[in-house]
């Protein structure tokens, strides 16, 4: 018998409510809506997939787990960002295969390195990020809430 299915798929503009619903549940919970949250979430095309970046959609048995966008900032450098999963998969390994889809999505975009903006408080994602291979790295960036950035160089990876 097998066991329950882990699928990640690639964003349609059917997914943005639940894109929006996931991210703005973990947001409320921890911290507060910022202005650039609600236009991001709301409008996903403009600030995400016409910049050139992506959207990926984690799945548990064919049900909407999760979801993370990896977001173009600069010349082969993207964001990690917008990752959430749906408190009722969370242990189930959901955002550590969103997190190594998009890894691999930037990889194959030509990425040099993947950045992210987080929160000490959220143990468990600081924890997934360094299993990955993200490295803490001086703060700046747009988010109020944000007390760390990390970044995860993937040159050094393919060499």
């Amino acid at each position: 018998m097998e066991g329950p299915t882990i699928e990640v798929i690639n964003y349609r503009p059917e997914h943005q409510p639940w894109f929006e619903k996931l991210n703005r549940t973990w947001i409320e919970k921890y911290f507060w809506m910022e202005p650039i949250d609600f236009e991001v979430l709301q409008n996903p095309e403009d600030h995400i997939l016409k910049t050139g970046g992506t959207i990926l959609i984690g799945t548990y048995d064919k049900e909407i787990a999760g979801t993370a966008a990896i977001k173009l900032v600069a010349p082969k450098v993207y964001e990690f960002t917008k990752m959430a999963v749906d408190e009722k998969f969370q242990g189930k390994k959901i955002g550590k295969a969103v997190a190594k889809a998009a890894i691999q999505w930037s990889k194959e975009a030509g990425a040099d390195k993947i950045i992210l903006y987080s929160n000490t408080k959220l143990k468990t994602a600081i924890a997934l990020y360094k299993k990955l291979g993200f490295v803490e790295i001086p703060l700046d960036g747009p988010y109020k809430r944000s007390d760390i950035k990390m970044e995860l160089k993937l040159t050094r990876l393919s060499q």
